[in-house]
């Protein structure tokens, strides 16, 4: 397999690597899916999804992303479960190193997605997807009538303390300084809202649970006093990571390390918006997406993704 020169390589195995792996096979384009030894991007995470069409009772994560993968390997895709360790892309054909082989490619496709900022405290680990969020428009409505916690002070936890209102009975933002960073706009919308109350100079030192979240310990930053509350959720927003490490210096990234995106090859006067500033090397979801960061606009990218690179492969040969 090793000299095997592919239609397109794609680089991540989330809903959006994988749905563009699933238009570039049906496209007949020869397709490797590089997925990682940990495959399947955040949603193997998650416990139930409400919010991913065509699923009216919900569905769990690890299965839809199960259920992708078996969709793409349908079609005609390679899967491996591997991880891309570096690559060049000076010329053509593309040249990707995993930790055991050299895979070609014509064309690529980056969908590495962003990993979420996590507290990294004591039990945080064990109970993500058991009481543990990091997004509220996607797990909210599991605490109707509940009280929940949000860790963060930027625009990011507003935006969850305020969707978590529509359910929840309670919402506390801690925050480890006393005032937040989050827009004027975006404070004056928590401030107005009875529902939401802030405990301020703090951070969660350790989270507490057997099965399931059951409390969490405060630490106050000034005095150092700690305190147990009892919560029934807990939000984390603290910001995502792209994961881009590896492209830094290959390809534009943005200030906060996102690939930039609709600013590569032009073909007939035609822009594809999901091209970068390399010619052939296209990219799709959370990697570029900071701002939607859901499973279906991710794999809304995937698609548009994998669309572009059939028109431009067309267009090689």
């Amino acid at each position: 397999m090793q000299d095997t020169i592919w239609d397109t390589a794609i680089i991540g195995s989330g809903p959006a690597g994988l749905t563009a792996g699933i238009y570039t096979t049906r496209g007949a384009l020869s397709t490797v899916i590089i997925g990682g030894s940990l495959w399947g991007g955040q949603l193997m995470l998650t416990t139930v999804v409400d919010n991913f069409p065509g699923f009216p009772e919900g569905i769990m994560g690890p299965d839809l992303m199960e259920k992708m993968k078996a969709q793409a390997i349908r079609f005609g895709a390679k899967f491996i479960s591997d991880n891309v360790t570096s690559v060049d892309f000076s010329s053509v054909p593309f040249k990707l190193m995993t930790n055991d082989q050299q895979l070609m490619a014509r064309s690529v496709i980056i969908a590495t997605g962003a990993e979420t900022k996590w507290l990294g405290v004591k039990g945080e680990k064990e109970l993500i997807g058991r009481g543990i969020s990091s997004c509220a428009p996607c797990d909210a409505p599991f605490f109707k009538e509940k009280y929940v916690v949000v860790v963060g002070g930027g625009d990011s936890a507003m935006e969850e303390a305020l969707v978590l209102t529509k359910y929840a009975s309670k919402v506390t933002i801690i925050h480890r300084k006393p005032e937040f960073k989050a827009s004027k706009v975006m404070q004056e919308k928590v401030f107005a809202n009875k529902k939401i109350d802030v405990i301020w100079d703090s951070e969660v030192s350790e989270i507490l649970g057997d099965q399931k979240l059951e409390s969490i310990k405060i630490k106050n930053n000034k005095t150092s006093e700690t305190k147990t509350i009892k919560v029934d959720g807990l939000f984390v927003a603290i910001g995502h990571n792209p994961t881009s490490q590896l492209f830094k210096g290959l390809i534009d990234l943005d200030e906060k390390g996102y690939i930039k995106q609709g600013i590569g090859y032009r073909v007939q006067g035609i822009g594809y918006q999901t091209a970068t500033n390399i010619e052939g090397v296209f990219v799709s979801g959370d990697i570029h997406d900071h701002i939607y960061k859901q499973a279906i606009t991710a794999a809304g990218y995937g698609c548009m993704a994998g669309m572009d690179v059939i028109n431009y492969i067309a267009d090689l040969k």
